[in-house]
């Protein structure tokens, strides 16, 4: 069973762990990944090699690309990320099981959240981990920043800078608080 794409109305999918926080194996074990060339800025060398990567969420149908670099596999690198990006974004998983209100954090949740605070720079190799588990605990408590903060022991405030990080984390919130018939946040 995979997870699958939800918007906030939706139920969430099967329990944690989300696929973006899966290891580079395991997550590109379910991906189809391309190679190609793209126009644009890096002279003959770039129209001749195929340095852009695709790569394709196959559960999922999630899809990332990267053609920035002159290297295939530094363009695999970026690829991967933005992978983990766009599921965090748009992919729901239940919380654990457990107490309705429990601690469902994850171990890499309680090392970068001390003291109410968040600590990860959203360019990290952790930021996808971390914002798939903000969203999938905020989905979970119907989109209350309140509620979700209880549960991540952050304050409501740092849950709301944490998800502004990334923009389409932040929009996808605010469309399913306007949905609701809740103002945005900004």
């Amino acid at each position: 069973m995979h997870p699958t794409r939800t918007s906030a109305n939706d139920p969430p999918g099967p329990p944690h762990p989300h696929p973006a926080a899966f290891d580079d194996a395991r997550l590109l074990k379910d991906c189809r990944l391309g190679k190609g060339r793209s126009g644009g800025p890096g002279g003959q060398h770039r129209n001749k090699v195929e340095t852009t990567v695709f790569i394709t969420h196959l559960p999922t149908g999630t899809e990332s690309h990267a053609a920035e670099r002159r290297s295939a596999e530094e363009n695999r690198k970026a690829a991967v990320f933005r992978l983990r990006l766009a599921l965090a974004t748009d992919v729901r998983c239940a919380l654990p099981p457990g107490d309705a209100w429990g601690d469902a954090r994850s171990a890499l949740w309680r090392v970068r959240c001390r003291d109410g605070k968040i600590a990860c720079n959203p360019e990290h190799r952790d930021f996808p981990s971390l914002l798939a588990e903000a969203l999938d605990t905020l989905h979970a408590c119907g989109l209350d920043e309140h509620k979700a903060a209880l549960r991540l022991e952050c304050t409501p405030s740092q849950l709301i800078r944490f998800v502004r990080e990334h923009a389409p984390a932040m929009s996808w919130w605010n469309r399913g608080r306007a949905a609701a018939g809740k103002h945005p946040l900004k």
